[in-house]
């Protein structure tokens, strides 16, 4: 502002402008500013500041600043006001940098308001007020001013400083501020069109506004046009422009972009699969505190890729992540406690890290918690409340909880026993591939229990588990099969499914396939064969095989006859219950195979087997006179 009026003087009006004309004369702009024109006291200062026309010096600047200040000069208020800020050629003292803001702001200089209202964002040399700030956004935006008018956007865009957040509002001031060539601007614009929000979504209009924002260099622009390249939104898939715009902005420093860049290594997306790569572009991202790539460091650093592997190192940056609140790390830290993975084992902390992230909506620390609660490990035992985490975490789809709520519904655990709801949740976790709910609900289907019996759908989720080894289903298979239930009776693929949870040590199917192979049903006759699966099954404690097993030895069919072996075998399954093994042990007594003749101990076994129905241990005791 001149201290003259156009009516009392027709000198030249010197500003910042002004420099740029041809006829600027640095003399004349002197000799007006030594004679008090506050424009061009003003303009002197810039000359230092900047070292137009002059060697750069910051202190003259503050000198000529303070002249033009003095006299109400806003242009001159508000550099000096950047000079404290920056301690150049004063200060530092962000305290005066608000006072000389202030003072140009009132004379109402943009900039100044632009200035001022960011030390109130921020609480630089105020006390920190986001209602003021968005005061003076909106003063220096109404004037045109390109930064104010993006944070008024931002500021609509979160509900900031008192304001209702409105997408709408958000979008009307980030044009204003893109169509004037603002990167930030731009890029917030084509967010705004990306995400649908206060305009109508459109993948191409992004695309439009990252790349104006990226031809100025904005990394954050550059790495959100690599997102889209990725995902083919805007544009046509694109992995070699993706991989060039994560790499252009992380190299520049991107946090976000180092994140993006590692994934597609760590994956070999777009580009060959490369450990060392993605480990290198995690631990910078990880270095400017990005909790995701903390949390996939660590996952490196614990599975030896890219680096090699060290246990403690993992924790140390689940731990940094976690301490961010990112879930999966807390988790993470969850599991490492609990395993003794890097550190010492300790399930109290296991199950604190497995709250924490459960809180946060974690289904599998949801359901580790819950595992936690209900048997009482690192937590008092509270089975209800581990239910409940079940609940939750089964809910969001994880099947391991998804199951343990069907066997609450099954059994009536904390809740009222429902066999309808235990079938749901049997379902809903067999979908996903959990071979012990895909078991269960095929015994649901085969009884009928909860749902309509229907043996084609048991034999359809017995053989889903089958396939995934488990030999209870394996053992179910063939049942299915030796008996027609749900398919046409087929002994040789009973004997193939029995052979299969058999191998696994499955003690019922380990019988049943020595039986057929006794009788040569489904298999070729070989009572060598039968031995072996019945000593499998009756080493195991198995009642029949040890009652098969006797018989093979006292008939010394499959081996070689052993009448001592035979009474031992018998022996085993008459305590377990079996009346045939009763009576065939006390034929052993009376007749004094394998064992001492006895007739009071034959009589003994011959009265449990009568007890049980058996004719011929009754007809015994009567030939015995008991």
């Amino acid at each position: 502002m001149s201290i003259w009026s156009p009516e009392s003087d027709d000198r030249k009006y010197f500003s910042r402008e002004s420099i740029l004309e041809s006829d600027f004369q640095l003399k004349k702009c002197h000799a007006e500013a030594e004679a008090g024109a506050a424009d061009a006291q003003a303009v002197l200062g810039d000359c230092y500041q900047y070292g137009w026309f002059v060697k750069k010096d910051y202190a003259r600047a503050v000198e000529w600043y303070e002249k033009a200040a003095a006299q109400g000069n806003a242009a001159a208020q508000r550099s000096l006001g950047w000079c404290w800020k920056q301690g150049k050629g004063v200060g530092p003292s962000e305290e005066k940098a608000a006072y000389w803001y202030t003072k140009a702001a009132e004379g109402g200089d943009a900039d100044a308001q632009h200035n001022l209202g960011v030390c109130y964002d921020y609480g630089q040399g105020v006390e920190r007020n986001q209602v003021k700030a968005a005061e003076l956004y909106r003063k220096a935006a109404e004037q045109g001013h390109e930064w104010s008018q993006n944070n008024l956007g931002i500021f609509y865009k979160h509900g900031y400083g008192g304001l209702e957040k409105d997408y709408k509002k958000a979008v009307e001031w980030f044009t204003k501020s893109a169509e004037q060539g603002f990167s930030d601007a731009q890029y917030s614009l084509g967010s705004c069109y990306y995400e649908g929000q206060g305009i109508a979504q459109d993948f191409g209009k992004a695309v439009e506004w990252f790349r104006k924002a990226a031809e100025q260099g904005d990394l954050l622009a550059l790495n959100h046009l690599g997102v889209c390249y990725e995902e083919g939104k805007g544009v046509e898939q694109d992995w070699d422009r993706a991989i060039a715009f994560y790499t252009q902005s992380a190299e520049k420093g991107n946090r976000t972009a180092q994140y993006n860049l590692a994934i597609c290594y760590y994956y070999g997306d777009g580009v060959e699969q490369d450990y060392e790569k993605a480990f290198t572009w995690f631990q910078k991202s990880a270095e400017q505190n990005v909790a995701d790539a903390q949390y996939q460091l660590g996952i490196c650093y614990e599975n030896g890729r890219g680096v090699e592997r060290d246990e403690r190192r993992a924790v140390e940056w689940y731990e940094k992540a976690a301490k961010q609140g990112d879930t999966d790390a807390e988790y993470a830290m969850g599991l490492c406690y609990d395993q003794g993975t890097g550190v010492k084992q300790d399930s109290t902390r296991a199950a604190m890290w497995y709250e924490k992230a459960a809180g946060q909506g974690n289904a599998n620390a949801q359901y580790e918690i819950g595992c936690c609660f209900s048997v009482g490990k690192g937590v008092a035992q509270d089975v209800a409340r581990g239910q409940e985490w079940f609940r939750k975490a089964a809910e969001q789809g994880n099947a391991d909880a998804q199951y343990e709520t069907a066997l609450a519904y099954n059994f009536g655990r904390c809740v009222e026993q429902d066999d309808e709801e235990a079938v749901k949740w049997y379902q809903k976790a067999a979908e996903q591939g959990h071979v012990e709910a895909q078991y269960n609900l095929a015994c649901c289907y085969k009884k009928g229990k909860g749902i309509e019996q229907d043996y084609d759908a048991a034999r359809k989720w017995f053989e889903k588990a089958a396939a995934q080894d488990y030999a209870e289903a394996q053992y179910n298979m063939g049942f299915l099969y030796k008996n027609g239930e749900g398919v046409d009776a087929d002994s040789a693929r009973a004997a193939e499914w029995y052979e299969k949870a058999a191998i696994q040590g499955h003690a019922d199917a380990q019988n049943n396939l020595g039986v057929m192979y006794k009788k040569g049903d489904g298999v070729e006759r070989d009572p060598v064969q039968a031995v072996k699966w019945y000593s499998q099954a009756a080493a195991q404690g198995h009642m029949q095989a040890q009652l098969n097993l006797g018989i093979a030895y006292i008939t010394g069919v499959g081996a070689e006859q052993d009448d001592i072996r035979a009474a031992m075998w018998f022996s085993y399954a008459a305590v377990q219950g079996s009346e045939t093994a009763q009576y065939n042990l006390g034929l052993c007594y009376e007749t004094g195979r394998g064992v001492e003749q006895d007739i009071d101990e034959a009589a003994e076994w011959y009265e449990k087997a009568a007890e049980q129905g058996n004719v011929k241990a009754q007809a015994a005791l009567e030939r015995l006179g008991y």
